[in-house]
């Protein structure tokens, strides 16, 4: 499940470099920046992602892609 777009815009427009961010958050720059490029997967509750996100200022549940239920079972 990939990271919402808000999570990524959150990153983007904060008042400091990602990697400060990443830093703050106890969070390897690298791989923060692979989390937003896609390039590493992440399940819901990801402790990385929480803990930028806790930085952000931003909810658990504004993180994560919500599931796409249009398909029928």
């Amino acid at each position: 499940m990939p990271i919402s777009r808000s999570f990524k815009i959150a990153v983007k427009l904060a008042d400091v470099p990602a990697w400060k961010v990443a830093h703050a958050a106890g969070v390897n720059a690298n791989i923060l920046s692979r989390i937003m490029s896609g390039a590493l997967r992440v399940r819901p509750g990801d402790k990385r992602v929480l803990k930028v996100a806790e930085i952000l200022g931003l909810r658990p549940d504004e993180c994560f892609e919500k599931p796409d239920n249009d398909f029928p079972s």
